[in-house]
Formats: C-alpha cells, sequence, structure tokens
C-alpha cells in the first residue's frame, strides 16, 4: 500500500471522529425491535470515514469543530441526554448545517448488511440481477410533457 497524501488530508483526528460518532448515533439509534445496530457501530462508522471525500471534507469538520464548540469542549464529555439537546437546538438553529453529515450517515447505514435485511434487501450490488421497480402511473408525467420544452440546447 502506497501512502497518499491527499488521503492522509482527509483523515478526521479522534476527537472528531468521536464526535462524528456521537452525532451518527443520535440520529440513528438502535433498534431491537428491527434487530439493526445504531448509526455509529463500528462497521458502519468506518464506512461513513472511508466515504468521506474533498467535496464533503471541510464541511465535515467545520460542523464537528462548531458541535464540540457548542458543547464547551467535546460533545462526546456530556451525557447523552445533553448531547441530544444540543444536537437538537444546534439543527433547528441550522439545519442545513448539517446535511452534509446526514448524507454521509445515511448512505453508510443504509449500505449495511444488517440494515438491509432487516427491511428486506438483498446485500448486493444492483447489477447484474438487478432490482424489481413496481411500475407507477406514468400519467402523472402528462403535465410536464403538455408543459412543453423549458431549457435550451446546450
Amino acid at each position: 500500500m502506497t501512502f497518499s497524501p491527499e488521503a492522509a488530508s482527509l483523515r478526521l483526528s479522534d476527537s472528531q471522529v468521536s464526535c462524528l460518532a456521537s452525532i451518527a448515533g443520535h440520529m440513528i439509534p438502535a433498534s431491537a425491535e428491527f434487530g439493526v445496530p445504531a448509526a455509529n457501530d463500528p462497521a458502519i462508522l468506518q464506512d461513513m470515514l472511508s466515504i468521506i471525500d474533498h467535496r464533503d471534507h471541510a464541511a465535515v469538520v467545520a460542523l464537528l469543530a462548531h458541535v464540540d464548540e457548542a458543547a464547551g469542549g467535546f460533545l462526546c464529555a456530556l451525557g447523552t441526554a445533553e448531547q441530544a439537546a444540543l444536537l437538537a437546538r444546534l439543527r433547528m438553529e441550522r439545519p442545513g448545517f448539517f446535511a452534509v453529515i446526514e448524507n454521509i450517515v445515511a448512505r453508510a447505514y443504509y449500505r449495511d448488511p444488517r440494515v438491509l435485511a432487516s427491511i428486506g434487501m438483498e446485500y448486493r450490488p444492483p447489477f447484474p440481477k438487478g432490482y424489481l421497480v413496481e411500475q407507477g402511473d406514468w400519467s402523472l408525467l402528462d403535465p410536464v410533457r403538455q408543459r412543453g420544452r423549458i431549457y435550451r440546447d446546450a
């Protein structure tokens, strides 16, 4: 394996990973009823860390710093109820700020085999088998078709 300075620059510190794990755990808690782990499960967290790319890295780091600062140092130092209250308040104050983390958590969570099994999906790529998709009512697109072209040629 070769060292990539580019990949090293995208790594999160241990405290940032802990903050991300806390946020993810509050977003999607474990469910004994459905037999699924929380979003801060180690395997899911590793997947999250692997999908943070150049596009998202700065926003993720900024959010984690903001959350830790609002927590008075470290989110993980607060109790579970305090964390939940702080995260709810911050999300109400700046809902768009959490969008990147919500996207990363959801992508990683719904790629986990345990989660897919709980919703009745097979853990596999969509191709070559594909997935059957129930046909919808195509007439719902008629108003869009009747509107005509609203774009110009490139």
